[in-house]
């Protein structure tokens, strides 16, 4: 005779406290532990996904941060409906996130560094790129560019935002120009790249900075395997986009944990403003200048190189 059974599903999702296993190695970790690092993992390094406040709260000084365009919103003049409207996408990425769009914008201190930083959130339909992440974008560059402050920007996102259409590709030029415009100051920028990031921004602003910095494992790159597998008719390589890829091609200049970010950042950062190692007077005049947006790097590490070697160094007097 059956018998009735029952079951408790209660905790499929996980355990009450939040705990999760990580992907890299299985290990079922607390929520706690895994804020308090970073959400990294302790056993094996691999890196959860951060909010765009989370990476605020993790790269500015305590009480630094101000937002500037906060009051721009994403507007619908396609009137585009694929099996909903955007107009209610739009509405249920505020209410999920607590954000107004995809880039949050603004002046912050880094280590009492004064920079702008401009930060990408997945979790606002997919990070994509839409008008006002573009103009959020020219209005940090524009900021950097007024007050001489160097631009940190963190990428996190799926590509250009197909709702808007032509709009959300124009993006792409628009923030170009932005960082050209910097380039002509020249203002150090700096790109974080984070998993994912694809498509539009990966293909303008995210890889045009004059230092280009990943997270460990995150997947960079303009389309997806299966997409490019289809194309090309061919198999790719079991680590093609990844991060650590990306670098031994050249395409990132380095891969930096999260857990080291900030103070690496400072550390690059004084370097292209003439920093910490290059805070020494100078013991001769120079004549050279460097010019483009690459300019204030190629000093500092010419500079540096002079220091070190004494030989080099011209006669005073």
């Amino acid at each position: 005779m059956a018998q009735r059974v029952s079951v408790d599903i209660s905790r499929r999702g996980g355990n009450d406290n939040g705990a999760q296993s990580c992907p890299g190695c299985k290990e079922l970790l607390s929520a706690a532990e895994l804020s308090s690092n970073s959400m990294v993992c302790p056993h094996c390094g691999h890196h959860f996904r951060l909010n765009a406040r989370q990476r605020i709260e993790l790269l500015a000084d305590a009480g630094s941060w101000t937002e500037i365009a906060a009051n721009l919103r994403s507007a619908d003049p396609l009137e585009f409906f694929d099996l909903r409207p955007y107009s209610d996408r739009l509405e249920e990425a505020e209410y999920d996130t607590g954000l107004s769009e995809a880039m949050l914008a603004g002046r912050a201190k880094m280590n009492k560094m004064d920079v702008v930083l401009a930060v990408m959130d997945f979790a606002f339909i997919g990070g994509s790129m839409g008008s006002v992440v573009g103009e959020r974008f020219w209005r940090a560059a524009e900021e950097a560019i007024e007050q001489r402050f160097p631009l940190v920007v963190v990428c996190s996102s799926g590509g250009a935002r197909m709702q808007e259409g032509i709009l959300s590709l124009l993006q792409m030029a628009k923030t170009t120009c932005a960082v050209e415009l910097m380039g002509e100051v020249p203002i150090p920028f700096i790109s974080v790249l984070t998993h994912p990031t694809t498509g539009g921004v990966m293909a303008s602003f995210a890889t045009l900075a004059d230092v280009i910095i990943a997270e460990p494992g995150s997947f960079l790159s303009f389309s997806g395997p299966r997409i490019i597998e289809q194309t090309i008719k061919e198999k790719l390589p079991e680590d093609f986009g990844m991060a650590e890829t990306n670098v031994k091609n050249g395409q990132v200049d380095m891969i930096v944990s999260r857990l080291e970010l900030k103070e690496r950042l400072v550390q690059i950062l004084g370097m292209l403003e003439g920093g910490v190692a290059c805070a020494l007077e100078p013991l001769w005049k120079e004549e050279t200048r460097f010019a483009g947006r690459r300019g204030a790097l190629t000093q500092a590490f010419n500079r540096i190189k002079t220091f070190a070697n004494a030989s080099r160094r011209p006669p005073q007097g």
